[in-house]
């Protein structure tokens, strides 16, 4: 998140949150967090609004640590109701 976290300040990114995940199942079968060894706390879904140009130089900035920490991206159009807020 360290890394992540620098990304945000050098592409002026003003705001985002980050959510524990724990548990789930993929590719690789289930997995959680039973909370005494770690394991899924390291895992979040870290996520931010964000217009077309800004999303693209993130994207951009996080691309090589796509396959170093094996992230994935989502991205999707949204409607923002309180916009005077972004």
């Amino acid at each position: 998140m360290k890394r992540l976290r620098q990304i945000t300040k050098d592409v002026d990114i003003s705001g985002y949150t980050v959510f524990n995940a724990i548990g789930g199942e993929g590719g690789q079968g289930r997995w959680r967090d039973d909370q005494v060894t770690g394991g899924a706390g390291s895992k979040v879904l870290f996520m931010s609004i964000l217009n077309d140009e800004k999303a693209t130089e993130f994207l951009t900035a996080i691309e090589p640590l796509l396959d170093e920490y094996g992230l994935l991206v989502a991205i999707s159009t949204v409607e923002v109701i309180r916009a005077d807020r972004f």
